[in-house]
């Protein structure tokens, strides 16, 4: 069985159905890419896994545990599976530091000297060091978003889940938040990711998935999926992409 095992997910706000039956399998240490239009279901399908938001029908497993339904420890889910958003979510009134301590410590069960430890060592592997004690607002976009993975980091997920993460980014800093992403998956960590970046998709996706519609339109490799796409809404769709210079 897959490490993270999606099965024939429903998620339905109303009478519209966001997700038809989506199934999807990551293997561990896998990197898996959803792309497609906005309003295809990528970023509830990422929230779904992550319990953020309940599911109609279907099942997800993590390591062969269900992780859908009543009785789930959710806050062992969170522990296990991460989830960086669009925007940066970071507590205004905390410094850096106190940011990312914070989950650990009451959550985590760490110590505050192992959770200092933890969070200094991550904000040193993003060059962030030197910002562990200013607050959000003397930060940039992009050093924002840096803590906000390193955040989730600090958690020691086994999945990690990222969701549009340079959407709300001016384009200079887009390259410093993708980099710190290939770099953890250079590491092996299990990463399931919605993302409009299709050059950045190409390069580190192990498998690509093109949402359309609330379903799986079309999955393969990252390499077949953007040079040789099969499915006619994927080749539109991949087409309007090139036109725009994003691949």
């Amino acid at each position: 069985m897959a490490f993270l095992a999606i099965h024939n997910v429903h998620k339905s706000y109303g009478k519209h159905e966001v997700l038809k039956g989506v199934t999807l399998n990551v293997e561990r240490h896998e990197v898996v890419c959803l792309i497609g239009g906005s309003g295809s279901g990528k970023s509830t399908l990422l929230r779904c896994v992550n319990a953020l938001e309940g599911i109609n029908s279907g099942e997800i497993r993590i390591d062969g545990d269900t992780v859908t339904g009543a009785g789930v420890d959710l806050n062992r889910l969170r522990r296990d599976v991460g989830i960086v958003f669009q925007g940066y979510n970071l507590f205004p009134h905390m410094p850096m530091l106190e940011n990312v301590t914070l989950a650990p410590t009451w959550v985590g069960g760490l110590s505050k000297t192992e959770a200092r430890a933890r969070a200094l060592q991550l904000l040193d592997l993003v060059n962030m060091k030197d910002k562990a004690e200013a607050y959000p607002d003397m930060l940039s976009g992009g050093q924002q978003q840096r803590i906000a993975i390193v955040r989730t980091l600090a958690m020691q997920p086994r999945v990690i889940l990222l969701d549009e993460i340079t959407a709300a980014l001016d384009p200079e800093l887009v390259g410093d938040v993708l980099e710190i992403v290939r770099e953890l998956a250079r590491t092996g960590l299990t990463m399931l990711l919605a993302t409009h970046e299709m050059g950045f998709a190409k390069e580190v996706a192990g498998q690509v998935c093109f949402l359309h519609n609330g379903s799986i339109l079309e999955r393969g490799s990252a390499r077949q999926i953007f040079e040789d796409p099969q499915e006619e809404r994927t080749q539109q769709f991949l087409s309007r992409v090139v036109k725009s210079g994003r691949l």
